[in-house]
């Protein structure tokens, strides 16, 4: 990769020793906006896909098993989102790392971060799920879960939290692949396993009648087969992976770099996810009917939010790559054409809902069901206010994601802990007093908190970078960055 490669091309890097070369995406020249969009477009298929998943359940569970059991499911939404948010947020963290050296070029200790984290996922994921499994039930009681919909909620979430070390295995692997500039392959997996999910669905729902518990095993059970693919495709098309005996073994220094940059990631979802906790118990004690609708504007409002957190996750690799080169300058340009992007999407997707909300909703229920239009008004009502405030959610992601590329991902755990207050303050105060119109804006003001500290923080962060390294080297400016938690 020299600076005389194509901009916005793919380059050739040098991966072992024995002439193999890998393919990869260099994010270091050319126009941001039209790189950032690139990369954007492929990882919103693939979460798109991702997502597939969860409405393919919401969907079949709504029009197979009923609007109780769609609202079981969703109950378990916050403490979903608590949990697997955590993996999600540690595998991205651990990929940063990795983006950063392929920026500088330092391949070795690239490929001796890639083996690290698999160990430190490993470690992880087998903590999570036994202590997630055991305590899986006071859990939900601590909740106040409404008593008619507790069992299913149990037997959803139990078989959901047994399945964390398959989301570990696709979205670390697909975070490094993304961390090289690839954001098209993992997409091919996930497209084959929202087909095995839609075809379990049913076979589990209707041919076994395992019920929620059969959506569960199809969600776990396609995530494994997505990141299984995921790994013999690396295996065989990324040499540059390719660890020798030195750079697998573990190393006490990569851990610590890879901890500095996961966990306080993984801790900013949790964070969040408290908040979303609290307000989930201050609409369990609406009753089930307000507990629907919000899982079913929540299960709408994740489909709808893809865009955002593609652009996350492209500005994380963005960043990454450009700090490892020192190619500051480019930062600030990132994070303007990326905004400009979210801004565009934000208002489609507010004017469709504003018209469509109602449409939406019955996406995942059952008209023959009957005595719907309450939970309908409510949902759209749900819906139409969040997608209000979507351009505030753009710049949580786009900015959080920005700053944990450059190499400050403690600074994100304190944008979490003001959603959590927001949220927190939302449910606790003004959901009892006013009831489900001031539900709909616990996490409109979560976002706009979040943002109050996040511009101001993405503008320093690269005001500091630029500061301390105004004319430092690749090594020296990439190592750095890492170690400024």
């Amino acid at each position: 990769m020299g600076r005389g490669s194509t901009p916005g091309k793919t380059s050739t890097y040098p991966a072992l020793e024995g002439g193999k070369l890998i393919m990869t995406k260099d994010l270091t020249t050319g126009s941001p906006m039209r790189l950032i969009l690139n990369f954007t477009l492929p990882t919103l298929f693939g979460l798109l896909f991702q997502q597939f998943y969860n409405l393919v359940d919401a969907m079949i569970v709504g029009k197979l098993l009923g609007s109780q059991a769609l609202g079981a499911v969703g109950s378990t939404g916050s403490i979903n989102f608590f949990v697997i948010g955590f993996c999600l947020g540690v595998c991205s963290g651990f990929a940063i790392p990795v983006a950063q050296r392929m920026g500088a070029k330092d391949y070795p200790q690239m490929r001796r971060f890639a083996a690290n984290a698999a160990y430190l996922s490993a470690a992880i994921a087998l903590a999570l799920t036994v202590v997630t499994a055991l305590f899986c039930g006071d859990i939900l009681t601590a909740m106040d879960t409404p008593a008619d919909l507790y069992a299913d909620a149990y037997a959803y979430i139990f078989v959901i939290f047994l399945g964390i070390p398959a989301v570990f295995l696709y979205n670390l692997l697909a975070c490094i692949i993304r961390a090289l500039g690839d954001s098209r392959t993992p997409v091919y997996f996930l497209a084959l396993s929202a087909g095995l999910n839609i075809v379990l669905d049913l076979a589990l729902i209707l041919l076994f009648d395992l019920g929620v518990a059969g959506a569960a095993i199809a969600t776990v059970a396609s995530q494994t087969v997505s990141g299984a693919a995921c790994l013999v495709y690396m295996v065989r098309r990324f040499p540059i992976l390719h660890v020798t005996r030195e750079e697998r073994q573990p190393n006490l220094d990569a851990c610590k770099t890879l901890c500095a940059m996961g966990l306080p990631m993984g801790l900013q979802y949790s964070i969040t996810a408290i908040g979303s906790i609290v307000m989930q118990v201050a609409v369990n004690g609406l009753g089930s009917v307000y507990v629907t609708a919000v899982a079913t504007a929540n299960k709408l409002q994740q489909l709808l939010a893809c865009p955002f957190d593609a652009m996350g996750s492209a500005m994380a690799t963005y960043c990454g790559q450009n700090v490892g080169a020192g190619q500051l300058d480019r930062l600030r340009q990132g994070v303007r054409s990326c905004s400009l992007l979210g801004l565009g999407y934000a208002i489609i997707a507010f004017v469709s809902m504003l018209f469509l909300a109602p449409q939406a909703t019955m996406l995942f229920l059952d008209p023959a069901e009957g005595g719907l239009d309450t939970l309908v008004a409510l949902t759209a009502q749900y819906t139409v206010v969040l997608t209000a405030f979507f351009f505030p959610l753009a710049l949580v992601n786009i900015l959080r994601f920005s700053i944990q590329g450059m190499g400050f991902s403690a600074l994100a755990i304190l944008a979490g802990v003001l959603e959590m207050i927001a949220r927190t303050v939302v449910g606790w105060f003004f959901v009892p007093a006013i009831g489900f119109p001031a539900a709909c804006f616990g996490s409109p003001a979560a976002w706009i908190c979040a943002d109050l500290f996040l511009i101001p923080a993405c503008l320093g962060c690269i005001a500091h970078l630029r500061r301390r390294h105004p004319t430092a080297g690749l090594e020296t400016l990439s190592k750095t960055a890492v170690s400024t938690q």
